[in-house]
């Protein structure tokens, strides 16, 4: 493993456009985590088309640049506009603007990007160590056990994503039902096409995550009305804090991030709740909880190193399972998918010089990140004020330019604006648009892993209980779908019990 890692950074090193792509990767994460409506999510699909003419290995490392750039951008928002850049800067929040309004903005950046930088840096390391091992382990899967773990992660997903289990499971149905448009994955035959040659190839994966993402997000900004947002001012001096400030904080930062590691592997949670978590962690593990939401290093630290730690846990069960944890990765398996490279355990020996390029690339993105972060923080504040005037045209613009780029078909035009529609429509109506696009993305591995059981075990479904490990997927399946459901089923009550009191 030393030595692919090595080979990796070698790699990296040796190719300057490759470097430049990283920087250029880490900044553009940056710029839209820290405007607030524009998330890490829709900056991955809107440069996702211009890695499809670039080599694999230096279009996704900057895919994976945007996304750890996107993570940590979010902090800018949250601490100077009280706006959470991504779901991921909730909790920074809490005790990045109290110190802001200080007159303490450049000390609460500047301990946000330190977090940040421990965070990623604990993240990607355990997934490097832990990637490897856990893809040997899942090369003992057989169809039946792929189905499962599919089929676990694509309801775990759909129950913990947004607060109606009923609506996430008939957006992830609603996506599955939209893959099976074009033609089969085994035999090729022709499925809800309508005599249309143009959907006998179906919707393209990109147009999918474009148009419900960057396009709904655009639609949504545009229809809004927008207030002007006042920007603190701030001075920072060297890194914006000292040795002082982070006194009594080193395991809060230990913790927090092996807190947001942990959660980010878990598919369907990611960021946007182990910082909630993490920062109510250090605040019940504090000695002073009640100066917590006041403007203290403690409750920055905590909740930008679990969100930053995140991103490593989260590309875990992607590269080892070809199941993303949240809706970032699941434009990464999209990226890969693009690149003719299908991830899963033997990813890591059919394509293992890419995925130690990846690894080698992340640890320097990280490093990026902070340098840009600390360097480049007062042109990154200036974008904040940009107009959303300008902003809007030129997203559009970048991808239409993409989805055309992809097959030069007007179909697919017609297709950004149909998805961009209905991603607008599902917020409207708080249909959660994650389980919707795992539920395209899964669909195929879904479908083609049962067939292939059925085809092994002569068309008896029931081999699959009788596999230790399918067995094991599918019990956690219906633990998790009952145990979310009674949980609505008593917060109902409790509502309703309320509502009678009253």
């Amino acid at each position: 493993m030393l030595e692919m890692l090595i080979s990796g950074f070698a790699s990296v090193f040796t190719d300057p456009t490759g470097i430049i792509m990283i920087l250029f990767g880490v900044t553009i994460g940056i710029i839209f985590g820290a405007l607030p409506g524009l998330t890490t999510v829709a900056g991955l699909s809107m440069f996702l088309p211009v890695t499809y003419v670039m080599a694999s290995n230096i279009g996704l490392s900057m895919l994976t640049a945007i996304y750890i750039g996107g993570i940590s951008g979010g902090l800018i928002s949250a601490i100077l506009l009280n706006i959470p850049g991504t779901p991921a800067s909730i909790a920074t929040c809490f005790d990045g603007a109290p110190m802001a309004k200080k007159g303490q903005a450049g000390k609460a950046l500047g301990l946000g990007v330190f977090g940040s930088l421990i965070g990623t840096i604990i993240g990607v390391l355990v997934m490097v160590v832990l990637s490897p091992t856990l893809a040997i382990f899942t090369l003992k899967f057989g169809p039946w056990e792929y189905f499962s773990v599919t089929f676990f992660a694509l309801t775990l997903i759909s129950t913990l994503t947004g607060k109606s289990v009923v609506k996430g499971l008939l957006s992830a149905l609603f996506g599955m039902m939209v893959a099976t448009i074009g033609l089969s994955p085994i035999d090729s035959a022709k499925r809800y096409t309508f005599g249309s040659l143009q959907l006998t190839s179906g919707f393209h994966l990109l147009i999918v995550l474009v148009g419900l993402y960057a396009i709904s997000e655009v639609l949504s900004t545009a229809a809004a009305k927008q207030e002007q947002v006042k920007v603190l001012d701030y001075k920072m001096k060297g890194l914006g804090f000292t040795r002082k400030d982070l006194n009594g904080n080193w395991i809060n930062l230990i913790r927090s991030s092996l807190i947001g590691l942990g959660i980010g592997i878990l598919p369907g949670i990611g960021g946007s709740t182990s910082n909630i978590i993490a920062y109510s962690v250090a605040k019940n593990s504090s000695k002073h909880p009640e100066k917590f939401g006041t403007g203290i290093a403690d409750g920055i630290l905590a909740s930008e190193s679990s969100n930053n730690a995140s991103v490593g846990g989260a590309m875990i069960p992607l590269l080892t399972l070809g199941i993303p944890g949240d809706g970032a990765t699941a434009i990464l398996l999209g990226g890969f998918m693009l690149h003719g490279m299908q991830p899963g355990p033997l990813l890591f020996q059919t394509n293992g010089d890419t995925v130690y390029h990846i690894f080698a690339s992340m640890i320097l993105g990280t490093f990026f990140m902070a340098i840009l972060m600390w360097a480049g923080m007062r042109m990154f504040v200036k974008i904040l004020k940009v107009p959303t005037h300008i902003l809007i045209p030129l997203i559009v613009v970048l991808c239409s330019i993409g989805a055309y780029a992809l097959s030069n078909r007007v179909f697919d035009m017609w297709g950004l604006i149909l998805f961009g529609i209905l991603g607008l429509a599902m917020s409207k109506f708080k249909i959660p648009v994650p389980p919707f696009i795992l539920g395209f993305i899964l669909e195929g591995a879904l479908e083609t892993n049962l067939r292939r059981g059925l085809e092994y075990s002569n068309g008896n479904v029931m081999d699959v209980f009788t596999r230790p490990i399918s067995a094991v997927f599918l019990i956690l399946t219906v633990l998790s779908l009952g145990s979310t459901i009674i949980k609505q089923i008593r917060h109902s009550a409790k509502a309703a019990g309320k509502g009678a009191q009253s």
